[in-house]
Protein backbone atom coordinates (compact mmCIF):
# COMPACT_ATOMS: atom_id res chain seq x y z
CA UNK A 1 0.00 0.00 0.00
CA UNK A 2 1.45 3.39 -1.04
CA UNK A 3 2.45 5.78 1.71
CA UNK A 4 1.09 9.32 1.90
CA UNK A 5 4.43 10.70 0.67
CA UNK A 6 4.46 8.35 -2.33
CA UNK A 7 0.89 9.31 -3.21
CA UNK A 8 1.72 13.01 -3.07
CA UNK A 9 4.78 12.45 -5.28
CA UNK A 10 2.62 10.59 -7.81
CA UNK A 11 0.13 13.47 -7.88
CA UNK A 12 2.98 15.92 -8.36
CA UNK A 13 4.10 14.00 -11.41
CA UNK A 14 0.61 14.04 -12.96
CA UNK A 15 0.71 16.44 -15.96
CA UNK A 16 -1.41 19.54 -15.51
CA UNK A 17 -4.47 20.06 -17.69
CA UNK A 18 -3.57 22.29 -20.65
CA UNK A 19 -6.19 24.96 -21.25
CA UNK A 20 -6.42 26.40 -24.77
CA UNK A 21 -7.68 29.95 -25.19
CA UNK A 22 -8.04 32.14 -28.29
CA UNK A 23 -6.56 35.60 -27.78
CA UNK A 24 -6.35 38.18 -30.57
CA UNK A 25 -5.46 35.78 -33.34
CA UNK A 26 -3.22 33.55 -31.23
CA UNK A 27 -3.61 30.55 -28.93
CA UNK A 28 -2.68 30.73 -25.27
CA UNK A 29 -1.72 27.45 -23.57
CA UNK A 30 -2.26 27.71 -19.83
CA UNK A 31 -1.22 25.04 -17.30
CA UNK A 32 2.42 24.68 -18.37
CA UNK A 33 5.44 26.09 -16.61
CA UNK A 34 8.28 27.90 -18.36
CA UNK A 35 10.73 25.44 -19.97
CA UNK A 36 8.21 22.65 -19.40
CA UNK A 37 9.43 19.57 -21.31
CA UNK A 38 5.77 18.77 -22.05
CA UNK A 39 5.31 22.00 -24.02
CA UNK A 40 4.38 21.30 -27.68
CA UNK A 41 6.94 22.42 -30.30
CA UNK A 42 4.39 24.75 -31.95
CA UNK A 43 4.29 26.96 -28.84
CA UNK A 44 6.72 29.52 -27.42
CA UNK A 45 6.88 30.92 -23.90
CA UNK A 46 5.39 34.42 -23.63
CA UNK A 47 6.74 36.18 -20.52
CA UNK A 48 4.22 39.00 -20.85
CA UNK A 49 1.23 36.73 -20.19
CA UNK A 50 3.08 34.00 -18.31
CA UNK A 51 1.98 31.20 -20.62
CA UNK A 52 2.93 29.44 -23.82
CA UNK A 53 1.57 30.92 -27.04
CA UNK A 54 1.07 29.48 -30.55
CA UNK A 55 -0.33 30.70 -33.86
CA UNK A 56 -4.09 30.25 -34.23
CA UNK A 57 -3.47 28.26 -37.40
CA UNK A 58 -1.81 25.56 -35.23
CA UNK A 59 -5.09 24.80 -33.43
CA UNK A 60 -5.88 21.57 -35.30
CA UNK A 61 -2.28 20.37 -35.05
CA UNK A 62 -2.24 20.98 -31.27
CA UNK A 63 -5.56 19.24 -30.65
CA UNK A 64 -4.48 16.22 -32.70
CA UNK A 65 -1.18 16.11 -30.77
CA UNK A 66 -2.98 16.17 -27.41
CA UNK A 67 -5.35 13.41 -28.50
CA UNK A 68 -2.54 11.26 -29.88
CA UNK A 69 -0.52 11.66 -26.66
CA UNK A 70 -3.68 11.14 -24.56
CA UNK A 71 -2.92 14.47 -22.93
CA UNK A 72 -5.75 15.99 -20.93
CA UNK A 73 -6.73 19.42 -22.25
CA UNK A 74 -9.60 21.89 -21.99
CA UNK A 75 -10.62 23.61 -25.22
CA UNK A 76 -11.74 27.13 -24.43
CA UNK A 77 -10.51 28.36 -27.82
CA UNK A 78 -13.15 26.86 -30.08
CA UNK A 79 -16.12 29.17 -30.55
CA UNK A 80 -17.51 27.72 -33.77
CA UNK A 81 -20.66 25.65 -34.00
CA UNK A 82 -21.82 22.58 -35.86
CA UNK A 83 -24.43 23.43 -38.47
CA UNK A 84 -27.74 21.76 -37.64
CA UNK A 85 -28.82 21.69 -41.29
CA UNK A 86 -26.96 21.35 -44.54
CA UNK A 87 -27.92 22.29 -48.07
CA UNK A 88 -31.57 23.11 -48.60
CA UNK A 89 -31.18 23.26 -52.38
CA UNK A 90 -29.19 20.41 -53.90
CA UNK A 91 -27.97 20.09 -57.47
CA UNK A 92 -26.47 16.97 -58.98
CA UNK A 93 -22.73 17.62 -59.02
CA UNK A 94 -20.68 17.10 -62.12
CA UNK A 95 -18.27 14.16 -61.84
CA UNK A 96 -15.20 16.37 -61.39
CA UNK A 97 -16.95 18.34 -58.62
CA UNK A 98 -17.57 15.11 -56.69
CA UNK A 99 -13.96 14.05 -57.33
CA UNK A 100 -12.69 17.40 -56.02
CA UNK A 101 -14.82 17.17 -52.87
CA UNK A 102 -13.70 13.60 -52.17
CA UNK A 103 -10.04 14.53 -52.66
CA UNK A 104 -10.41 17.46 -50.27
CA UNK A 105 -12.16 15.37 -47.62
CA UNK A 106 -9.56 12.60 -47.96
CA UNK A 107 -6.90 15.24 -47.20
CA UNK A 108 -8.62 15.85 -43.83
CA UNK A 109 -10.61 18.78 -45.20
CA UNK A 110 -7.57 20.92 -46.00
CA UNK A 111 -6.37 21.81 -49.48
CA UNK A 112 -6.71 23.77 -52.70
CA UNK A 113 -9.00 22.86 -55.61
CA UNK A 114 -7.89 24.20 -59.00
CA UNK A 115 -10.65 24.42 -61.62
CA UNK A 116 -11.10 26.75 -64.60
CA UNK A 117 -13.36 29.77 -64.43
CA UNK A 118 -16.91 28.68 -65.18
CA UNK A 119 -16.40 25.11 -63.93
CA UNK A 120 -18.44 25.63 -60.75
CA UNK A 121 -15.86 26.06 -58.00
CA UNK A 122 -18.48 27.70 -55.78
CA UNK A 123 -20.63 24.55 -55.98
CA UNK A 124 -17.67 22.53 -54.70
CA UNK A 125 -17.52 24.93 -51.75
CA UNK A 126 -21.26 24.53 -51.06
CA UNK A 127 -20.80 20.75 -50.95
CA UNK A 128 -17.76 21.18 -48.67
CA UNK A 129 -19.80 23.26 -46.22
CA UNK A 130 -22.51 20.59 -46.34
CA UNK A 131 -19.92 17.85 -45.71
CA UNK A 132 -18.07 19.62 -42.86
CA UNK A 133 -21.19 21.06 -41.19
CA UNK A 134 -19.17 23.70 -39.32
CA UNK A 135 -19.62 27.44 -39.05
CA UNK A 136 -18.09 28.78 -42.25
CA UNK A 137 -16.34 31.95 -43.34
CA UNK A 138 -16.07 32.55 -47.09
CA UNK A 139 -13.37 35.06 -48.07
CA UNK A 140 -13.49 36.70 -51.53
CA UNK A 141 -11.36 39.44 -53.13
CA UNK A 142 -14.07 41.89 -54.25
CA UNK A 143 -17.44 43.21 -53.10
CA UNK A 144 -18.94 41.95 -56.36
CA UNK A 145 -17.90 38.42 -55.43
CA UNK A 146 -19.10 38.94 -51.84
CA UNK A 147 -22.52 39.78 -53.27
CA UNK A 148 -22.51 36.68 -55.50
CA UNK A 149 -21.49 34.43 -52.59
CA UNK A 150 -24.09 36.02 -50.32
CA UNK A 151 -26.87 35.33 -52.80
CA UNK A 152 -25.67 31.79 -53.50
CA UNK A 153 -25.21 30.83 -49.83
CA UNK A 154 -28.54 32.28 -48.75
CA UNK A 155 -30.38 30.44 -51.53
CA UNK A 156 -28.53 27.15 -51.06
CA UNK A 157 -28.68 26.88 -47.25
CA UNK A 158 -31.83 28.86 -46.47
CA UNK A 159 -30.29 30.48 -43.37
CA UNK A 160 -29.25 34.04 -42.49
CA UNK A 161 -25.87 34.82 -44.04
CA UNK A 162 -23.55 37.35 -42.44
CA UNK A 163 -21.49 39.97 -44.27
CA UNK A 164 -18.32 41.66 -43.04
CA UNK A 165 -17.07 44.44 -45.31
CA UNK A 166 -18.44 47.13 -47.57
CA UNK A 167 -19.89 49.01 -44.60
CA UNK A 168 -21.58 45.94 -43.08
CA UNK A 169 -20.63 43.87 -40.03
CA UNK A 170 -23.11 41.07 -39.41
CA UNK A 171 -21.64 37.76 -38.25
CA UNK A 172 -23.67 34.56 -38.68
CA UNK A 173 -22.78 30.86 -38.69
CA UNK A 174 -22.23 31.29 -42.42
CA UNK A 175 -20.54 34.60 -43.21
CA UNK A 176 -18.88 36.07 -46.29
CA UNK A 177 -16.21 38.77 -46.26
CA UNK A 178 -13.47 40.37 -48.33
CA UNK A 179 -9.76 39.67 -47.95
CA UNK A 180 -9.28 43.27 -46.81
CA UNK A 181 -11.84 42.90 -44.02
CA UNK A 182 -10.79 39.36 -43.10
CA UNK A 183 -7.21 40.13 -42.14
CA UNK A 184 -8.33 43.24 -40.21
CA UNK A 185 -11.04 41.47 -38.18
CA UNK A 186 -9.64 37.95 -37.90
CA UNK A 187 -8.02 38.57 -34.51
CA UNK A 188 -11.58 38.86 -33.19
CA UNK A 189 -13.35 36.40 -35.54
CA UNK A 190 -10.64 33.76 -35.81
CA UNK A 191 -12.23 31.32 -33.35
CA UNK A 192 -15.74 31.75 -34.74
CA UNK A 193 -15.46 29.46 -37.76
CA UNK A 194 -14.55 25.81 -38.23
CA UNK A 195 -14.30 26.01 -42.03
CA UNK A 196 -12.63 28.79 -44.00
CA UNK A 197 -13.19 28.98 -47.77
CA UNK A 198 -10.74 31.19 -49.68
CA UNK A 199 -12.10 32.11 -53.10
CA UNK A 200 -9.52 33.17 -55.70
CA UNK A 201 -6.99 31.72 -53.25
CA UNK A 202 -4.01 33.00 -55.25
CA UNK A 203 -4.57 36.31 -53.41
CA UNK A 204 -4.00 34.72 -50.01
CA UNK A 205 -0.17 34.34 -49.98
CA UNK A 206 0.44 38.11 -49.88
CA UNK A 207 1.94 39.16 -46.56
CA UNK A 208 -1.16 40.94 -45.25
CA UNK A 209 -3.87 38.67 -46.69
CA UNK A 210 -2.08 35.60 -45.30
CA UNK A 211 -3.17 36.83 -41.86
CA UNK A 212 -6.72 35.86 -42.87
CA UNK A 213 -5.48 32.27 -42.59
CA UNK A 214 -2.84 32.48 -39.86
CA UNK A 215 -5.09 34.23 -37.32
CA UNK A 216 -7.90 31.68 -37.70
CA UNK A 217 -8.23 28.35 -35.88
CA UNK A 218 -10.43 26.78 -38.60
CA UNK A 219 -9.40 23.10 -38.80
CA UNK A 220 -11.12 22.77 -42.20
CA UNK A 221 -9.78 24.95 -45.02
CA UNK A 222 -10.61 25.07 -48.72
CA UNK A 223 -8.87 27.19 -51.33
CA UNK A 224 -10.44 27.77 -54.75
CA UNK A 225 -8.61 29.14 -57.78
CA UNK A 226 -8.21 28.70 -61.52
CA UNK A 227 -4.53 29.63 -61.45
CA UNK A 228 -2.64 29.24 -58.16
CA UNK A 229 0.71 30.31 -59.63
CA UNK A 230 1.95 33.81 -58.73
CA UNK A 231 4.67 35.92 -60.33
CA UNK A 232 6.41 36.29 -56.95
CA UNK A 233 6.43 32.51 -56.38
CA UNK A 234 4.63 32.80 -53.04
CA UNK A 235 2.00 30.21 -54.04
CA UNK A 236 4.07 27.67 -52.09
CA UNK A 237 2.80 29.34 -48.91
CA UNK A 238 -0.66 27.94 -49.66
CA UNK A 239 0.55 24.48 -48.61
CA UNK A 240 1.10 25.75 -45.08
CA UNK A 241 -1.85 28.08 -44.58
CA UNK A 242 -4.58 26.21 -46.51
CA UNK A 243 -3.19 22.89 -47.64
CA UNK A 244 -1.70 21.32 -50.79
CA UNK A 245 -3.38 21.20 -54.18
CA UNK A 246 -5.68 18.20 -53.77
CA UNK A 247 -7.42 18.37 -57.15
CA UNK A 248 -6.65 20.09 -60.46
CA UNK A 249 -8.27 20.13 -63.88
CA UNK A 250 -7.26 22.45 -66.72
CA UNK A 251 -9.38 24.24 -69.31
CA UNK A 252 -8.35 21.97 -72.18
CA UNK A 253 -9.59 18.89 -70.31
CA UNK A 254 -13.05 20.39 -69.81
CA UNK A 255 -13.84 22.36 -72.96
CA UNK A 256 -16.68 20.89 -74.92
CA UNK A 257 -18.17 18.79 -72.11
CA UNK A 258 -18.35 21.25 -69.22
CA UNK A 259 -17.00 24.49 -70.68
CA UNK A 260 -17.64 26.06 -74.04
CA UNK A 261 -15.37 25.03 -76.91
CA UNK A 262 -13.09 27.90 -77.77
CA UNK A 263 -10.49 29.29 -80.13
CA UNK A 264 -7.71 31.80 -79.48
CA UNK A 265 -6.34 34.14 -82.12
CA UNK A 266 -3.28 36.36 -81.77
CA UNK A 267 -3.35 39.41 -84.06
CA UNK A 268 -0.25 41.56 -84.59
CA UNK A 269 -0.62 45.15 -85.74
CA UNK A 270 2.10 47.53 -86.91
CA UNK A 271 2.84 51.09 -85.91
CA UNK A 272 2.96 53.68 -88.68
CA UNK A 273 6.44 54.99 -89.59
CA UNK A 274 5.84 58.17 -87.56
CA UNK A 275 4.57 56.17 -84.55
CA UNK A 276 7.50 53.77 -84.85
CA UNK A 277 9.95 56.67 -84.73
CA UNK A 278 8.25 58.13 -81.64
CA UNK A 279 8.21 54.70 -80.01
CA UNK A 280 11.90 54.00 -80.62
CA UNK A 281 12.96 57.46 -79.42
CA UNK A 282 10.90 57.18 -76.22
CA UNK A 283 12.08 53.64 -75.55
CA UNK A 284 15.72 54.65 -76.03
CA UNK A 285 15.37 57.39 -73.38
CA UNK A 286 13.67 54.99 -70.99
CA UNK A 287 16.15 52.14 -71.50
CA UNK A 288 19.18 54.45 -71.25
CA UNK A 289 18.05 55.62 -67.82
CA UNK A 290 17.47 52.02 -66.65
CA UNK A 291 20.94 51.00 -67.80
CA UNK A 292 22.68 54.08 -66.38
CA UNK A 293 21.00 53.53 -62.99
CA UNK A 294 21.79 49.80 -62.95
CA UNK A 295 18.12 48.91 -62.46
CA UNK A 296 17.31 45.20 -62.91
CA UNK A 297 13.77 45.20 -64.27
CA UNK A 298 13.55 41.40 -64.26
CA UNK A 299 13.62 41.25 -60.45
CA UNK A 300 10.51 41.50 -58.22
CA UNK A 301 11.54 44.98 -57.00
CA UNK A 302 12.93 46.19 -60.32
CA UNK A 303 10.00 48.32 -61.50
CA UNK A 304 9.42 49.77 -58.02
CA UNK A 305 13.09 50.76 -58.02
CA UNK A 306 12.61 52.45 -61.42
CA UNK A 307 9.64 54.46 -60.15
CA UNK A 308 11.51 55.56 -57.04
CA UNK A 309 14.58 56.72 -58.96
CA UNK A 310 12.64 58.63 -61.63
CA UNK A 311 11.30 60.95 -58.91
CA UNK A 312 14.78 62.11 -57.87
CA UNK A 313 15.94 64.08 -60.93
CA UNK A 314 14.84 65.85 -64.06
CA UNK A 315 16.51 63.07 -66.07
CA UNK A 316 14.40 60.55 -64.17
CA UNK A 317 11.20 62.45 -64.86
CA UNK A 318 12.04 62.49 -68.59
CA UNK A 319 12.60 58.73 -68.41
CA UNK A 320 9.20 58.22 -66.78
CA UNK A 321 7.49 60.36 -69.42
CA UNK A 322 9.27 58.36 -72.14
CA UNK A 323 8.25 55.07 -70.50
CA UNK A 324 4.61 56.17 -70.47
CA UNK A 325 4.72 57.34 -74.08
CA UNK A 326 6.19 54.09 -75.50
CA UNK A 327 3.78 52.09 -73.34
CA UNK A 328 0.74 54.04 -74.53
CA UNK A 329 1.83 53.73 -78.17
CA UNK A 330 1.93 49.95 -77.78
CA UNK A 331 -1.23 49.60 -75.67
CA UNK A 332 -3.44 51.90 -77.71
CA UNK A 333 -1.93 51.86 -81.20
CA UNK A 334 -4.30 53.38 -83.80
CA UNK A 335 -4.03 50.18 -85.85
CA UNK A 336 -5.33 48.24 -82.84
CA UNK A 337 -8.38 50.44 -82.58
CA UNK A 338 -9.01 50.11 -86.32
CA UNK A 339 -8.86 46.33 -86.05
CA UNK A 340 -11.03 46.46 -82.94
CA UNK A 341 -13.65 48.30 -85.01
CA UNK A 342 -13.51 45.44 -87.52
CA UNK A 343 -13.95 42.82 -84.75
CA UNK A 344 -16.90 44.64 -83.18
CA UNK A 345 -18.60 44.77 -86.58
CA UNK A 346 -17.79 41.10 -87.27
CA UNK A 347 -19.25 40.08 -83.88
CA UNK A 348 -22.11 42.59 -83.80
CA UNK A 349 -24.56 39.77 -82.98
CA UNK A 350 -22.39 38.37 -80.17
CA UNK A 351 -21.67 39.51 -76.61
CA UNK A 352 -18.11 40.79 -76.20
CA UNK A 353 -15.91 41.80 -73.27
CA UNK A 354 -12.98 44.08 -74.18
CA UNK A 355 -9.99 44.05 -71.79
CA UNK A 356 -7.35 46.77 -71.37
CA UNK A 357 -4.37 47.19 -69.06
CA UNK A 358 -5.14 50.76 -68.00
CA UNK A 359 -8.07 53.11 -67.49
CA UNK A 360 -6.93 55.61 -70.14
CA UNK A 361 -7.20 53.01 -72.92
CA UNK A 362 -10.47 51.72 -71.47
CA UNK A 363 -12.09 55.17 -71.54
CA UNK A 364 -10.66 55.94 -75.00
CA UNK A 365 -12.32 52.79 -76.40
CA UNK A 366 -15.56 53.58 -74.57
CA UNK A 367 -15.72 57.05 -76.13
CA UNK A 368 -14.75 55.93 -79.63
CA UNK A 369 -17.12 52.96 -79.89
CA UNK A 370 -19.86 54.11 -77.50
CA UNK A 371 -19.68 51.02 -75.29
CA UNK A 372 -20.04 51.20 -71.48
CA UNK A 373 -16.83 51.10 -69.45
CA UNK A 374 -16.21 49.40 -66.11
CA UNK A 375 -13.14 50.34 -64.07
CA UNK A 376 -12.31 50.41 -60.36
CA UNK A 377 -13.95 53.85 -60.34
CA UNK A 378 -17.33 52.43 -61.43
CA UNK A 379 -19.80 52.19 -58.55
CA UNK A 380 -21.30 48.80 -57.76
CA UNK A 381 -24.82 49.80 -58.79
CA UNK A 382 -23.69 51.07 -62.18
CA UNK A 383 -21.48 48.01 -62.66
CA UNK A 384 -24.42 45.69 -61.98
CA UNK A 385 -26.59 47.67 -64.41
CA UNK A 386 -23.97 47.39 -67.18
CA UNK A 387 -23.49 43.63 -66.68
CA UNK A 388 -27.24 43.06 -66.61
CA UNK A 389 -27.43 45.00 -69.88
CA UNK A 390 -24.76 42.76 -71.42
CA UNK A 391 -26.55 39.63 -70.19
CA UNK A 392 -29.90 40.79 -71.59
CA UNK A 393 -28.46 41.87 -74.93
CA UNK A 394 -29.17 45.59 -74.36
CA UNK A 395 -25.41 46.06 -74.66
CA UNK A 396 -23.44 43.99 -77.13
CA UNK A 397 -20.05 44.85 -75.65
CA UNK A 398 -18.45 46.31 -72.54
CA UNK A 399 -14.87 47.49 -72.03
CA UNK A 400 -12.98 47.11 -68.77
CA UNK A 401 -9.50 47.60 -67.37
CA UNK A 402 -8.80 44.90 -64.77
CA UNK A 403 -11.84 44.69 -62.51
CA UNK A 404 -13.62 42.00 -64.55
CA UNK A 405 -10.66 39.61 -64.52
CA UNK A 406 -12.48 38.00 -61.59
CA UNK A 407 -16.07 37.77 -60.45
CA UNK A 408 -18.21 38.43 -63.54
CA UNK A 409 -20.76 35.81 -64.52
CA UNK A 410 -22.17 36.43 -68.01
CA UNK A 411 -22.93 33.05 -69.62
CA UNK A 412 -23.95 34.68 -72.92
CA UNK A 413 -20.60 36.44 -73.43
CA UNK A 414 -18.68 34.51 -76.06
CA UNK A 415 -16.07 36.97 -77.35
CA UNK A 416 -13.09 38.27 -75.36
CA UNK A 417 -10.80 40.86 -76.93
CA UNK A 418 -7.56 41.59 -75.08
CA UNK A 419 -6.51 45.03 -76.31
CA UNK A 420 -3.71 45.21 -73.73
CA UNK A 421 -2.66 43.45 -70.57
CA UNK A 422 0.15 42.49 -68.25
CA UNK A 423 2.53 39.55 -68.57
CA UNK A 424 0.60 37.61 -65.94
CA UNK A 425 -0.38 34.11 -67.04
CA UNK A 426 -3.12 34.09 -64.40
CA UNK A 427 -4.68 37.31 -65.72
CA UNK A 428 -4.69 36.00 -69.30
CA UNK A 429 -6.29 32.67 -68.29
CA UNK A 430 -8.88 34.51 -66.18
CA UNK A 431 -9.82 36.68 -69.15
CA UNK A 432 -10.30 33.61 -71.30
CA UNK A 433 -12.39 32.08 -68.55
CA UNK A 434 -14.84 34.98 -68.61
CA UNK A 435 -16.31 33.69 -71.90
CA UNK A 436 -16.14 29.92 -71.31
CA UNK A 437 -19.31 29.36 -69.30
CA UNK A 438 -21.26 26.63 -71.02
CA UNK A 439 -24.55 27.63 -72.65
CA UNK A 440 -26.06 25.44 -75.34
CA UNK A 441 -23.63 24.86 -78.18
CA UNK A 442 -21.90 28.22 -77.89
CA UNK A 443 -18.32 28.47 -79.09
CA UNK A 444 -16.11 31.15 -77.56
CA UNK A 445 -13.16 33.02 -79.00
CA UNK A 446 -10.42 35.15 -77.46
CA UNK A 447 -8.58 37.68 -79.62
CA UNK A 448 -5.27 39.06 -78.42
CA UNK A 449 -4.19 42.30 -80.13
CA UNK A 450 -0.44 42.85 -79.97
CA UNK A 451 1.63 45.73 -81.34
CA UNK A 452 4.47 44.12 -83.27
CA UNK A 453 8.14 44.82 -82.47
CA UNK A 454 7.39 46.45 -79.13
CA UNK A 455 7.83 45.34 -75.53
CA UNK A 456 4.23 44.12 -75.72
CA UNK A 457 5.26 41.24 -78.00
CA UNK A 458 7.50 39.85 -75.24
CA UNK A 459 4.72 40.39 -72.69
CA UNK A 460 2.36 38.41 -74.92
CA UNK A 461 4.74 35.46 -75.06
CA UNK A 462 5.03 35.40 -71.26
CA UNK A 463 1.30 35.48 -70.57
CA UNK A 464 0.53 32.74 -73.11
CA UNK A 465 2.71 30.24 -71.24
CA UNK A 466 -0.25 28.05 -70.28
CA UNK A 467 -1.71 24.83 -71.57
CA UNK A 468 -4.93 26.66 -72.48
CA UNK A 469 -3.08 28.45 -75.31
CA UNK A 470 -1.15 25.51 -76.75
Amino acid sequence: MATKVEAEATCARTPAVIRLRFAQGTLELHGLEKDDPEAPPEARWDPRSGCYRAEAIDYARLVMRFRRDKREYADDARAYAELADGLRVRRDPRPYQSEALDAWWKARGRGVVVLPTGAGKSHVAMMAIDRARRSTLVVAPTLDLVRQWYDGLRTSFGVPVGVVGGGEHRVEDITVTTYDSAYIHMEHLGARFGLAVYDEAHHLPSETYALAARLAIAPFRLGLTATPERQDGRESILDDIVGPIVYRKEIVAMSGDYLADYDTERVEVELSPEERERYEEARAVYRAFVTQQGIRLGTPQGFADFIARTARSEEGRRAMAAYREQRQLAFCAPAKLEYLEHLLDQHRDDRAILFTQDNATCYAISRRFLVPAITHQTKIGERSHVLEGLASGHYRAVVTSKVLNEGVDVPDANVAIVVSGSGSVREHVQRLGRVLRKKGDKRAILYELVTARTGEAFTSERRRDHVAYR
